[in-house]
């Protein structure tokens, strides 16, 4: 059977709560109620106002120890539950909200016992005798739940501390070098990017056509060098032709100068 939720202690205290406190707390937490049980059954008999007081204070005492112990065990849960299973931590959760219900009747509790100081009746006194054995019966419940979560299952030791404590180390040098990585990405892709901003723009080249005009204009040099050439050639054998020629002229003109004589 569950317990129905009820809100955690309004408080928020302003330093931080070592851890592995809560075991010495605790102890406090169990024996204190039982020394209120003693003095009210022997203030039964004795009616001394004196010992009414000092059991006054003695629940004082503990409505302290008891949200002492609330805000230590919270503590010490935050550091084990990371490594707990599933089932250990439901039993943890249950052992917190139980705590939460001590906590709250500590308080309760004080302000019953100014409230039967006041009526002074032996009826009275034996119905907060029968209140106190009721809480110190769930103080005892708690106790033996909270033995058990730290002996069987390693809740709030201090191996289980020092695991917490490097796993926390480790996601703290994590967390540094996630860091480092992101920074060294983020400088290496400004890099990248100046050094494209310093890049000369490449254009494509293009292909000039006008070479082929080229190619066509000197096709007429070749005609005219085969021009020179035949030409070359033809005033040549024209020469050749003269030279051949000449000799048959000069042979003719002695002829004619005998016939004349």
């Amino acid at each position: 059977m569950s317990l129905p939720m009820i809100p955690p202690i309004p408080v928020e205290l302003p330093i931080d709560i070592p851890i592995l406190l809560h075991p010495s707390i605790v102890h406090f937490a169990i024996a204190i109620p039982i020394v209120i049980i003693l003095l009210e059954i022997i203030n039964l008999f004795f009616k001394k106002r004196a010992l009414s007081v000092f059991s006054l204070f003695l629940i004082f005492v503990l409505a302290i120890v008891m949200v002492g112990a609330y805000f230590t065990g919270g503590a010490d849960g935050k550091e084990a539950l990371p490594l707990l299973s599933e089932a250990v931590k439901g039993d943890l959760k249950e052992h917190k909200l139980l705590g939460t219900y001590l906590a709250y009747a500590s308080v309760v509790l004080l302000v019953l016992k100014l409230l039967f100081m006041a009526l002074s009746n032996t009826i009275a006194r034996l119905f907060f005798v029968i209140i106190v054995i009721g809480f110190t019966a769930v103080t005892l419940k708690q106790g033996y739940e909270g033995g058990e979560l730290v002996f069987k299952y390693g809740v709030n030791n201090e191996a289980v501390a020092n695991i917490a404590s490097d796993k926390d180390d480790l996601k703290d040098e994590l967390d540094e070098l996630q860091e480092k990585y992101d920074n060294l990405k983020k400088s290496s892709s400004t890099k990248v990017e100046e050094v494209k901003s310093k890049e000369p723009e490449v254009k494509e080249p293009k292909v000039e056509e006008p070479k082929a005009k080229e190619a066509k204009v000197e096709e007429p040099k070749a005609k005219e060098v085969k021009e020179e050439n035949t030409t070359a050639v033809t005033l040549d054998a024209s020469k050749e032709e003269a030279k051949t020629e000449t000799p048959a002229v000069s042979l003719e003109i002695p002829a004619d100068t005998n016939k004349s004589e």
